[in-house]
């Protein structure tokens, strides 16, 4: 290549390397832009995203429904923090949370209680059951309040098996509220799985003000001691619907002449009688003894 074409070349290279480093200089500039334009439209998509939950969640507080106000409250919070609707949902959702909360709470223990009114023997009860929450793992036993048209008022465990170990008349250990106490009880001479309370007006009193029973019993199917915890709190008295009185001479309060316990929450109708210690008239021994035949009777057609 002679020198005089290499220097007519000089020009158009020098041209050529010039607008190559333009067109870098360009790309240069857009790729820094447009991540910028990325999270540009992503803020915008999460303010119309959080508007919109705010404005649901304005609506929720409106018609007072705390459960899902708290619910779209504690998501904005949490996935706009920062944000102007994470910081207005702030100012109230706390106090929405706490009152819902609250009455969860109190809906749950109102619902472990079994209100029902039946006729029974010849007569007619109203009961209020609850189980036990603890032990988890063990079977469960009915803590029951009756009211009865003929035998009155009673309050007893009722569980399943052989029942309890209790001779004559024994002390429960029992915790009401952290508070340390005995309850005394008896076993109903009928054989029947249950402890019966022996002060029962006494112990109704007791749970209307508490929130958490515990009573200590021993099984006779292995010997072991259990705690039988019940979360008493919820308990309703003008749901245990009370009964008009037409007791007999020898029919008290505490059951002298016979104590009517359900055998099955799931069969109402299934009853089992059992009668308090010395049984002495004749005619409600007889009663006894027949309601409990056909109880049982009727449990082992249920298996």
């Amino acid at each position: 290549m002679s020198l005089a074409f290499a220097r007519s070349l000089a020009p158009v290279l020098g041209l050529a390397l010039l607008a190559a480093g333009c067109s870098q200089q360009s790309d240069g500039s857009s790729g820094a832009a447009r991540p910028a334009a990325q999270a540009a439209a992503q803020a915008a998509a999460s303010d119309t995203a959080a508007a919109q939950d705010l404005d649901t969640y304005r609506q929720l507080v409106r018609i007072h429904n705390d459960e899902m106000a708290t619910t779209f409250g504690e998501k904005i919070v949490h996935d706009y923090p920062g944000s102007a609707a994470a910081k207005e949902v702030q100012q109230t959702l706390p106090e929405i949370a706490r009152r819902y909360h609250e009455n969860a709470e109190k809906n749950r223990l109102a619902g472990l209680w079994l209100y029902q009114v039946s006729p029974m023997a010849g007569g007619t009860q109203s009961t209020a059951v609850i189980f036990n929450s603890e032990p988890v793992d063990a079977e469960k036993v009915r803590l029951v309040l009756r009211r009865h048209t003929k035998w009155g008022q009673n309050a007893f465990l009722f569980g399943s098996g052989k029942g309890f170990v209790c001779k004559g008349t024994c002390t429960l250990p029992a915790v009401v509220d952290g508070k340390a106490m005995g309850i005394k009880a008896f076993a109903p001479p009928s054989g029947e799985p249950a402890l019966m309370i022996s002060d029962d007006k006494a112990f109704i009193a007791l749970l209307k003000k508490a929130r958490k029973i515990s009573l200590t019993v021993t099984r006779k199917d292995g010997g072991r001691s259990e705690a039988l915890v019940y979360e008493v709190g919820g308990f309703d008295p003008a749901k245990w619907l009370p009964l008009p009185s037409s007791l007999s001479d020898f029919a008290r309060p505490g059951c002298e002449s016979g104590c009517a316990v359900p055998i099955s929450a799931a069969s109402p109708t299934h009853r089992t009688t059992m009668g308090r210690r010395n049984v002495e008239n004749p005619s409600s021994h007889s009663r006894l003894l027949a309601s409990t035949s056909k109880a049982r009777q009727a449990a082992r057609a249920d298996k």
